[in-house]
């Protein structure tokens, strides 16, 4: 019987060691992604005090049509880098949480670059 790699254990692997070379701070916070099937979220959270800045995502209720796609990822990283800046927040360290940089990872990257930070 052949058996197949979990890619989710795999991916969990990959950011618990990143998570340990990179941290957010009170004046560099981390933006951290989670990427589901049907959604995407993004957070900017100072590790230092353990609080979240900053959230946006899909699940919002003033979020429609499809959470899955590009345009959706690019709509959330705009979303929140105008919600950073409205907190004074202009540079951030990006944690990918394992993610491969590509598809609606990259898309909300470029979405945050577009609308203002700098990572």
């Amino acid at each position: 019987m052949v058996s197949r790699k979990d890619s989710n254990k795999q991916r969990l692997k990959r950011r618990k060691r990143v998570r340990g070379k990179i941290s957010g701070t009170a004046q560099k916070p981390r933006l951290c992604v989670y990427r589901s099937l049907a959604n995407i979220s993004a957070q900017i959270i100072d590790d230092e005090s353990g609080r979240t800045l900053v959230s946006a995502s899909t699940y919002e209720a003033e979020f429609t049509g499809n959470g899955g796609n590009k345009e959706a990822a690019k709509i959330v990283g705009k979303k929140i880098a105008e919600r950073a800046a409205d907190k004074g927040i202009t540079e951030v360290v990006f944690d990918r949480s394992g993610y491969i940089y590509h598809g609606r990872v990259q898309e909300l990257a470029e979405g945050a670059r577009e609308g203002g930070l700098k990572f």
